[in-house]
């Protein structure tokens, strides 16, 4: 649970490999998305915007995701072996685990 009076901190999570450009803009749109909602975003996309080994990435990803509230699903995240990885641990950990698409309204302290 994020601390009283801040902001959730959300770890975006998504598919990636095989799609144009990582599917960066969709990162990057979600991210945005967010941050006007008033939430504290962590966006892959912005950790690894040119790390070619996915390994690494995975490393650095999952250590921003184990400093977040809340996960927030892409639709299509069952299709990556990475984002598949990220909402177990996530689940196994006790972040919150919700479909972007489902955070809608903003954030307020007073929720």
């Amino acid at each position: 649970m994020p601390e009283q009076n801040r902001a959730p901190r959300i770890y975006v999570s998504g598919r990636m490999t095989g799609l144009p450009d990582l599917n960066f803009p969709a990162f990057h749109a979600e991210a945005y998305r967010l941050r006007a909602l008033g939430y504290e975003v962590v966006n892959p996309a912005e950790l690894n915007p040119s790390e070619p080994c996915w390994k690494a990435c995975m490393r650095k990803d999952i250590a921003a995701l184990m400093e977040c509230d809340w996960i927030a699903m892409l639709p299509g995240w069952q299709l990556s072996r990475g984002a598949t990885e990220e909402h177990r641990l996530a689940e196994l950990v006790g972040i919150e685990v919700v479909a972007a698409n489902c955070i809608v309204r903003p954030w307020s302290a007073s929720a």
